[in-house]
């Protein structure tokens, strides 16, 4: 059975003073990442703050590369089918994220991925990710 990824146009992700550097980013086709001033762990869902240390942080390019750790497609919940994947990056942070651009039945845990961005309704484009 095949299962063919359809472009879909996301919704827009809410924007604030304190994530705009990243929707800037990925508006230029880069991912961002914080990082930690003090103990220099990244971390991913962006915090002001470490959640590590509660230490200061700042944002840091990230390589866009990444592995499968766990995935779900979904076929009868939308009108069309969509893969939700939890992607872990090189960098070391497992983000949630869509699986696009593959067939959605060859997509795999442990599988490399590299980020794309795809468009939103009325906003910066969503980092998602396809298949190496």
């Amino acid at each position: 059975m095949s299962t063919p990824y359809t472009p879909q146009v996301l919704t827009s992700p809410e924007q604030s003073p304190e994530n705009a550097e990243f929707w800037a980013a990925a508006s230029e086709g880069r991912l961002l990442v914080r990082h930690c001033e003090r103990c220099e762990k990244p971390h991913w869902y962006p915090r002001t703050l470490c959640p590590f240390c509660m230490g200061e942080t700042y944002w840091k390019a990230a390589s866009g590369r990444g592995t499968i750790y766990s995935y779900s497609v979904t076929r009868r919940a939308a009108p069309t089918p969509f893969c939700m994947a939890y992607v872990t990056l090189e960098e070391g942070v497992t983000m949630m994220t869509r699986i696009v651009d593959c067939d959605l039945d060859t997509v795999r845990i442990g599988q490399k991925v590299q980020v794309t961005f795809t468009p939103t309704d009325n906003g910066p484009p969503m980092p998602t990710f396809k298949p190496l």
